[in-house]
């Protein structure tokens, strides 16, 4: 496989051979950046959202409900050094030797007063083990000030911003009462690429009003921003959201993927889109008690290992029908 370097990204531009993996993988590179296994622990950190206190909406988007991702340990009142202790001791269970990244992870992870941020994020990184931060944030809550704070921060510790852009569509953006456009989220991914912070990007597949081909298309143009890593899930109906009773009203409104289905769209995707993009995760997995669809009964690392066959099977690789 031919490759060059350019910065810490790795591009791969032809296909793989024997048992290499034919995606860029977000778990590997950080292992290879670290020298051993490194694990994300989610914080709580007391945030909330533009979209939830009337700056920019209230009541938040409409297929959010937090609780349905937060793990057991992360609660905010155990505080930031409380729940990366759990989460250590957590995952200690499972595997020895490993690193942590301090994962803020709950709404709105820079919307606050540069004063409070710092503190949270500092506190985070004084704790044992911790070797880095990804903040998750919404485009339209991040201040200059703060970009500029988190460029220092990039330059002494690891750090990535993940920004949630969920749709490059903006009328499905207006559907899910989002409260930013995608020319914001475009703007402001620039902007923190300039200050030389690492950018992580959220797309969800199934959105109302999305169809196959502007899904397809909006993960390219997503890609083709300066981001570094992308996440994505599919659509689920979650308990105790507008979205939910929107779905219980009118179903057919709805165009929810079986898991064979998502399984040829996201090696479609993956196909289509720049090459040295890393990937991270490609489903979500509700827990059971807040999952109302689609219901797969799939865990993540066995959708994994669906895809890699099929990916196989269909002879597809990161970047082969990429056209910049």
């Amino acid at each position: 496989m031919n490759s060059s370097i350019v910065g810490e990204v790795l591009i791969c531009s032809m296909k793989p051979l024997g048992g290499e993996k034919r995606y860029r993988d977000y778990p590997t590179y950080l292992k290879e950046l670290f020298g051993e296994r490194v694990q994300k622990l989610s914080v709580d950190a007391g945030f909330t959202c533009p979209n939830r206190d009337g700056t920019r909406g209230s009541g938040g988007c409409t297929f959010c409900n937090n609780e349905s991702f937060n793990p057991d340990y992360c609660r905010a009142v155990s505080g930031i050094a409380g729940q990366l202790e759990a989460g250590r001791a957590f995952f200690a269970r499972k595997y020895s030797g490993q690193k942590y990244l301090a994962y803020f992870q709950a709404y709105s992870n820079t919307y606050a007063p540069l004063e409070v941020l710092r503190q949270k994020y500092e506190e985070a990184l004084a704790c044992p083990d911790i070797v880095g931060l990804v903040i998750a944030t919404r485009p339209d809550a991040v201040s200059d000030e703060t970009l500029d704070y988190l460029a220092e921060l990039s330059r002494r510790t690891y750090l990535c911003v993940e920004y949630g852009v969920e749709s490059v569509n903006e009328e499905v953006l207006r559907t899910i009462r989002r409260g930013h456009t995608f020319r914001e989220a475009a703007e402001r991914i620039e902007q923190t690429a300039r200050r030389g912070i690492r950018i992580g990007a959220h797309l969800i597949f199934g959105l109302p009003g999305e169809s196959r081909e502007s899904m397809l298309e909006g993960a390219v143009r997503l890609c083709d921003l300066p981001i570094q890593v992308l996440k994505l899930h599919q659509l689920q109906i979650i308990r105790h959201t507008p979205m939910a009773l929107e779905y219980e009203r009118h179903p057919e409104a709805f165009r929810l993927y079986s898991c064979d289905e998502y399984l040829d769209f996201v090696g479609e995707v993956i196909g289509r889109i720049r090459p040295s993009v890393y990937l991270e995760r490609f489903v979500n997995q509700a827990p059971e008690e807040y999952l109302v669809a689609p219901k797969w009964g799939v865990k993540n690392y066995e959708f994994v290992a669906k895809l890699e066959k099929r990916l196989r099977e269909k002879d597809i690789w990161q970047g082969k029908y990429y056209q910049k």
